[in-house]
């Protein structure tokens, strides 16, 4: 793959985005986005079965190891190489990032997560906002799209700055995980809402070093929630489908 690293791209990344920006994210990474992710618990249902996840604390524990060593590391270097690609317009390097991504998912409940979400996001933005160079993606690589690719080409396509887009992405998605545990464990509400703050360094963190990765850094060491993904595949009782 011909893809610059985020060291080429540093200076030209616009940090702040503008009212009209934030509404787009607000929106996108809004829980009533029609993505369906609050069906998915990336594995969190079966550490919580299994008493890895028991309080407040390790979930926040749990869920931070999955932002720092995990898909939330990969899925943000994901998106910083998706956005580098449809905003140079190079479709041959996006395809190959969006098979990629596809192809890393650990387990069968992972890629319907991550590609269910993935095809269900850009159809949303696609329709509420459409844009050209966002349909030329969809047409030049079609078929299923994981959702990190799906957001780096949208936010690409509307000119959104990438460092914005990387904490609303990661925030939504971890929120959608302290959601899942709440419920699951079950915490109230107050101990949700800390460990969701509790979070926001690791997500600013692992945002500031996606933007400066490249794709050949992409790697996981989230073992245990690939095991959790596994074993949830055959949890006897579920609520959520990964």
């Amino acid at each position: 793959m011909n893809i610059r690293t985020a060291m080429d791209d540093v200076q030209a990344l616009a940090t702040g985005a503008s009212l009209a920006d934030v509404a787009k994210l607000q929106a996108w990474f809004s829980p009533s986005f029609p993505v369906g992710a609050f069906n998915y618990s990336h594995g969190l249902e079966w550490a919580v079965e299994a008493g890895d996840v028991r309080t407040a604390a390790s979930l926040r524990a749990w869920i931070e190891g999955v932002l720092r060593f995990g898909s939330g590391r990969s899925d943000a270097i994901i998106v910083c190489a998706t956005w580098r690609a449809v905003r140079s317009r190079d479709w041959s390097t996006a395809c190959e990032i969006s098979s990629l991504a596809a192809a890393l998912q650990p387990t069968a409940e992972r890629r319907m997560e991550s590609v269910g979400q993935g095809n269900a996001f850009l159809g949303a933005v696609s329709a509420a906002w459409p844009h050209p160079v966002l349909q030329h993606f969809r047409e030049s690589c079609p078929g299923e799209t994981a959702l990190p690719v799906s957001v780096g080409a949208a936010a690409a396509a509307h000119g959104l700055p990438l460092e914005p887009v990387l904490v609303a992405f990661l925030h939504a998605f971890a929120a959608n995980l302290v959601s899942a545990g709440v419920r699951l464990v079950p915490l109230g509400q107050t101990d949700g809402l800390k460990v969701i703050a509790a979070l926001e360094a690791a997500i600013l963190e692992v945002t500031d070093k996606a933007v400066r990765a490249g794709i050949e850094d992409l790697g996981s060491a989230g073992i245990l929630a690939d095991i959790a993904s596994m074993r949830h595949e055959t949890q006897y009782t579920r609520l959520f489908r990964s």
